[in-house]
């Protein structure tokens, strides 16, 4: 039984991967800032430590010995307020615990790390691939192409590999989300809803769908030393996403945008290219939005 430990495991993502896993008879163990009442019956192993800790990090690496690591942990909403906070978590958090990996001396089979589509910013429209050069736009997009270039100095070191998740969505996901934010509106049938501009177009994922490739991706050899995108390949605008969410609710949502949220010579599409992800690792059966959409709204 392989070894798995997944940092941010409490997080959106981190439960749905650690669920996967476990689906497939992994050992999984989990790294939190913090530890909770709830973590004593969750099922997987958590540990506790900050990711400024390097000595607390090799401490628990060297206790799991863990065969792969996918590392989740990170400030993920683009809007957060303490930018330093980005980038200690997200940049110098990553290098500690790559370092905290090298100091461990295991054998480890692969190193997932979580980047963002949003490293290519959004001044190049149309389908994106994994050459298209980086044009991050904020720095939660900076903080991520700064930690794929920290990787890349341990890349003769670790058997790392860096997914670029585009947009992906599923239920328990925060409302600081756009599709979570009309969702909740819907569910609690709120009279009216502000967003920005409706005839952009986002490649948009499910949880569930994401974390089945990431766990192929730390499954696969050959994706070692390599970068992927992770995404559908198909663009919804947030029009089309309002209407199929108030067709399964029977509910009409009344939309002002509000020009505070319309971003000046915004792109029209953006969609990913996941041709070399499916090359690689195969294809996951699709997940229609709309089935997203339906499983979000009659969640209990």
């Amino acid at each position: 039984m392989f070894k798995v430990l997944i940092t941010g495991i409490r997080g959106f993502t981190g439960r749905y991967l650690a669920t996967e896993l476990s689906a497939q008879g992994y050992d999984v163990s989990g790294l939190v800032h913090a530890k909770s009442a709830s973590d004593l019956d969750c099922g997987w192993n958590i540990h506790a430590c900050d990711l400024g800790d390097i000595a607390g990090l090799s401490k628990i690496i060297e206790q799991v010995q863990p065969d792969m690591v996918a590392h989740l942990a990170a400030i993920a909403f683009v809007a957060h307020g303490n930018v330093d906070s980005i980038y200690q978590t997200n940049l110098l958090g990553t290098r500690n615990l790559l370092e905290a990996l090298v100091r461990a001396n295991i054998r480890l089979k692969s190193v997932l790390l979580a980047s963002s589509a949003n490293i290519y910013g959004n001044g190049t429209g149309g389908v994106l691939t994994e050459s298209t050069p980086p044009a991050p736009a904020n720095d939660y997009a900076v903080s991520k192409l700064a930690m794929e270039y920290v990787a890349a100095l341990y890349a003769n070191r670790l058997p790392i590999v860096i997914a670029r998740p585009f947009n992906y969505t599923g239920v328990g996901q925060s409302e600081d989300f756009l599709l979570p934010k009309i969702i909740s509106h819907i569910r609690h049938r709120s009279p009216t809803i502000e967003l920005g501009n409706l005839d952009v177009a986002r490649d948009f994922s499910d949880v569930r769908r994401v974390v089945r490739y990431y766990r192929r991706l730390l499954e696969c050899p050959v994706a070692v030393g390599e970068t992927f995108n992770v995404c559908s390949g198909q663009a919804h605008t947030l029009k089309q996403v309002l209407d199929m969410a108030c067709t399964i609710a029977g509910f009409a949502l009344n939309v002002q945008v509000n020009p505070a949220f319309v971003r000046a010579n915004e792109v029209k599409i953006l969609v990913g290219c996941a041709a070399k992800l499916e090359s690689v690792v195969g294809k996951e059966a699709d997940i229609a939005l709309i089935d997203t959409l339906r499983w979000m709204i009659e969640a209990n």
